[in-house]
């Protein structure tokens, strides 16, 4: 008998989809000294929110969040905290890397559409919600406004600088970056959170979504903020990446309860995640 988490697919299917292949390394563009974006020469239709799993011959592999994507290509943010990363970290373009996916469920951008739009992120969470944005951007008449606020630990740890001076042009997107513990030009001084009350909530007349990744304290005080300015936990969605390991629900090692994050997640509506955060 298949549980629910379960996925149907014939022998050679399977092998497909569970099977790495190698791709080409195109570009790699340096945020920080531990941030790093790479370009990778991909054939798969990928999805805002999901995500691929990333190996490296006899070192082993790691689930990685989609931060861009486009015709013949997708780029994954990474940062370098482990065996796997450390490796990548020593690649050069034209080098080869392997993938298997994409996985998991994106952000539900048809349930966003004819919304306004509220993006609240943190750090690295800003690199699952860049596909997201790119597409509202790019669509602009698909929804209503599109707010962020972005939060980073200070200057020297802002990611995609040129694409939030982009962001900061565009007559549909309203714009706040923050540092925790600075102030910089363009930049506020403060946690996310404190930004959360000069949201205009009220006059969405309820027709709005948020959508929030982060650390995962970071969403536990968001979400609270957020909760207090009177939005409804059905109108948050969250994605966090929650020890996943084999990407289709067999290792186990994500699993909460009857819910496998690779398989059901990493995009969830906050009233499912809330009770799968630790």
């Amino acid at each position: 008998m298949m549980g629910k988490n379960e996925i149907k697919r014939s022998n050679d299917d399977y092998l497909n989809y569970v099977l790495p292949k190698s791709y080409e390394i195109l570009d790699i563009k340096k945020h920080t000294k531990t941030e790093w974006t790479f370009k990778v020469a991909f054939d798969k239709e990928v999805k805002p929110g999901q995500f691929l799993q990333v190996s490296l011959a006899k070192i082993g592999e790691a689930p990685i969040s989609v931060s861009g994507m486009g015709e013949g290509f997708v780029e994954m943010t990474i940062r370098n905290v482990g065996e796997v990363t450390s490796k990548l970290f020593e690649s050069t373009p034209g080098d080869n890397i392997f993938l298997r996916g994409p996985y998991g469920n994106g952000w539900p951008i048809d349930k966003l559409k004819g919304k306004n739009v509220i993006v609240i992120a943190g750090g690295t969470g800003v690199s699952p919600v860049k596909g997201l944005i790119e597409y509202i951007k790019e669509n602009p008449s698909e929804f209503e406004n599109l707010h962020l606020i972005l939060g980073f630990k200070n200057h020297d740890s802002v990611l995609f600088k040129e694409n939030l001076d982009d962001w900061k042009n565009q007559e549909k997107i309203s714009t706040v970056y923050s540092l925790d513990n600075e102030e910089k030009e363009g930049f506020k001084k403060g946690m996310v959170t404190a930004f959360i009350p000069d949201l205009p909530i009220k006059s969405f007349e309820d027709n709005y979504a948020v959508v929030m990744v982060g650390p995962p304290i970071m969403m536990k005080f968001t979400s609270l903020a957020l909760i207090k300015e009177g939005v409804t936990e059905d109108k948050i969605w969250t994605s966090f990446e929650r020890k996943m390991s084999c990407a289709v629900g067999k290792c186990g090692h994500c699993r909460i309860n009857e819910t496998y994050v690779c398989l059901d997640g990493p995009v969830f509506p906050y009233t499912v995640a809330k009770d799968l955060l630790d």
